[in-house]
Formats: structure tokens, sequence, C-alpha cells
């Protein structure tokens, strides 16, 4: 099988070394839009789910190194009061680490082991995928260079676009869509070194939906004196949506006033976002589900097949699920068109129960009961509010719906 991955970008790379590991395909070649890979993004969350399968292609050494496996995960009101607290990750009794690391080092790992594996020569740049044709027997993909010029068309018998949220093969088969879907929330993310705090491997999201505010470690020590590197995220309700760019630089006078009174004797959120390295923003944005992604020798891949609101570390995890779930039916199935139509049956209901869920109760839906209970004050007794059954079910439910609770993490593959 010759192999076509539009897309070097989470899911493209990991499509790639999954589907190398098979055996499957005689030849891999993935097409990325940009002319070099840069740096680009700040930090992003690998749950068990997800590095079950990165453990799997031999990555989860690597990882774990340039990375921080958080314990546990707690919630807080915007009065710095502490909710409901569980383990996480190993701690929770999961087989696979849940790891927080800089999103350029998740990149470097994967496209390392892609150039070493497919090699480099199967990694091509420079090359922005415009259209795709297919026949019965082959498909063939479009380019044109970042200036716009026209480069050689491509042949494979499959081919996977995994192309991003701006998805030039998406849109061909869905020209009528319509723009992104902005339900009047807007993200700030930034990076900022700093002592630790709580138990040092802590998440913390703090706020209800109206404003919310979640920080994770990416890095322990990273100064060498004991400091981490942690990286945080607003979400803040607006009606006008900043650009769907992920790599737009943010302005600390959009946000900042909205958290300048969050001073807890656990954090000092004002003093995190002044000290930041760097701020970006973005949009929470979406598309409604799609009642299909394989058409004939083609199929979308992660955001290209399901955008999703960035909640509970899924954007990147659920590519992950799909790379490894299309490259096990590849193996299992003898007719690659077949392997792709099997790919869509087994991933777009959940990936499509996973967009409506994030967004109608992501996992800051138990801070929202609490502060719809009381009025948004403080609480004196929180067992009068809430008990720790109600909130570990919220929680539990969430999980269960993204596809990382432990006893389904603890299946085996496939």
């Amino acid at each position: 099988m010759d192999a076509i991955v539009i897309g070097g970008g989470i899911g493209g790379l990991t499509l790639a070394l999954a589907l190398h590991a098979t055996g499957k395909a005689r030849r891999i070649r993935v097409f990325e839009a940009a002319a070099e890979m840069r740096a680009l993004g700040i930090g992003i969350n690998i749950g068990a789910h997800a590095m079950k399968e990165l453990s799997a292609l031999g990555l989860e050494d690597e990882l774990v190194a340039t990375s921080c496996q958080p314990q546990d995960y707690a919630f807080f009101t915007r009065h710095g009061q502490l909710v409901y607290r569980e383990p996480f990750g190993k701690a929770a009794g999961h087989q696979w680490p849940h790891i927080a690391l800089l999103r350029p080092d998740l990149q470097r790992v994967l496209l390392g082991a892609v150039r070493e594996r497919i090699g480099p020569e199967n990694f091509i740049t420079g090359h922005r995928c415009t259209g795709v044709e297919q026949n019965g027997e082959r498909v063939t993909a479009h380019f044109a260079e970042p200036d716009g010029a026209a480069l050689p068309s491509q042949q494979g018998d499959v081919l996977i676009a995994c192309d991003g949220i701006h998805s030039a093969v998406r849109t061909q088969y869905y020209p009528d869509e319509g723009p992104f879907k902005f339900r009047g929330f807007n993200l700030w993310r930034g990076v900022t070194v700093h002592k630790p705090f709580l138990t040092g491997a802590s998440i913390a999201r703090i706020g209800a939906r109206h404003a919310t505010m979640i920080i994770y470690p990416l890095r322990r020590n990273y100064d060498g004196q004991g400091n981490l590197l942690l990286n945080w995220v607003c979400e803040i309700e607006r009606e006008v949506a900043v650009p769907v760019d992920w790599n737009k630089p943010g302005r600390l006078e959009d946000f900042y006033p909205t958290y300048q009174d969050w001073v807890f004797d656990w954090m000092d959120v004002p003093a995190l976002i002044r000290n930041a390295e760097q701020i970006l923003s973005y949009p929470m944005v979406d598309r409604d589900p799609l009642p299909r992604w394989s058409f004939g020798r083609v199929t979308l891949l992660g955001d290209a097949a399901h955008p999703m609101y960035p909640q509970g570390g899924n954007g990147g995890a659920q590519a992950i699920l799909d790379a490894a779930t299309l490259a096990r039916l590849f193996q299992s199935e003898a007719d690659p068109v077949a392997a792709l139509k099997a790919y869509e049956a087994a991933r777009l209901p959940p990936t499509s129960k996973i967009v409506v869920q994030n967004r109608t109760a992501p996992p800051n839906v138990i801070v929202d009961t609490v502060e719809q209970r009381t009025g948004g004050r403080r609480f004196d007794r929180l067992e009068d509010v809430i008990s720790q059954d109600e909130m570990k079910a919220i929680f539990e439910s969430y999980q269960k719906v993204a596809g990382y609770h432990v006893q389904q993490v603890s299946r085996p593959q496939g």
C-alpha cells in the first residue's frame, strides 16, 4: 500500500509511525504545508489513553523525559476555595502516564521518529494540499508551494487528510459547511517560570464557565533552581471571537482585568500572568459533527475530521487515537477502502460525542454546579453545597465520554 498523509502535525506524524509499525504500507509519505518546521505552540496534555498508543510505538521514555506527569486534578472556585481533588494519571491507577509538555517537544519527538523510521525523504515540507481526485484504483493529491505556485501532483493508494482545522480536503467534500462555530468564549494561553504550587505536580482548574483558568506544570526544575515551567489557560465569555490561529499573540489588556483580583494563599494568578514568557490567544471554536469522513480512498483524521473545543486534553489525544485505530484497521482489513470505512465507523461516533460534550459539559461543570448553588459566593461548608460522590460522578462521566477512564484504558488495544 502506498499511503499519502496530508499534514505533519500530531495526527499525521502518529499515523505515519503507526502505519510503519504495522508493516502494511510499502511507502508512506507525509506532505506538510509549512516550508520549515518551527517550534510553535505552548503546552499540551496527553492522557493515558493516548500515551498507551504512543508507548506501543516506542516513544514513552523520550516523551516522559521531556514532560511533567500530573499526579492530581484539583478544582477551585474563583475565590480559590478547593471544591474537588482526584488522583490523576498513574496515581489514579493507570498503567500509562498522563503527561503535560510543550507542544514543540511533542512535535520534535514525533518528527524525529518519523524521519528515522520512514526516511527523511518521505517527510516533504512546503507542499500545501489544494485538492484530491481519485479513480477506482488510485488517488491523486494536488499541491502548491507556500507562495501559491503549483507543484507536481502525487499519487497513492489511499490519502489521509490530517491537515487541521483549515483542511482543504474537508472543504472539498463539504464546500457549503460555512465558518467555524463560535459560541462566545476566547482563550488566552501562556507559560511562566514559577515556584511549585499545591503538590508540585497538580493540575488546577479555577472558576466557572464564564471565567475559568487552568494551570499545570510542563517541566520540573526548569531553571535549575527548583522552579516549574507552568502552562496556564484563561477562558472568558466574550461576544467577539479572536482570530482562528493557534499562534496569534495575545494582548494582556484583553483579559488581565478579569483575573487581577485572583490572589489566593496557594497562587497569585495576576503575577503568574504578568510574568509570562509568551501569551497567545485563540477562540473556542468547533464544527458540528460530520455524517461521514471517508470517501472512497480518502478519509479525514484529527482536527480535519472533528475540530473540538480544547477541553480535557482531547484535541491531540483524539488525533492519536484516530491514527492508531486506522493503522490497526489497515492491518486487519484486506481492502484499504474497507479499512477507511471501518475506521469511520469506529471513530466518528465517539469523537462526535466529545465535540458535543465539550460544548455542554466540560470538566469545569463541577465548579459551575457549586457556583450556581452558592450564587457565586464563598461557602463555609462544601458538604452543605455538594457531595463528593456527586462531583466524582460528574468527573467520571466526562472521563468516560473522552475515553480516558482507567477502566477503558486498561482494555486491550483495538
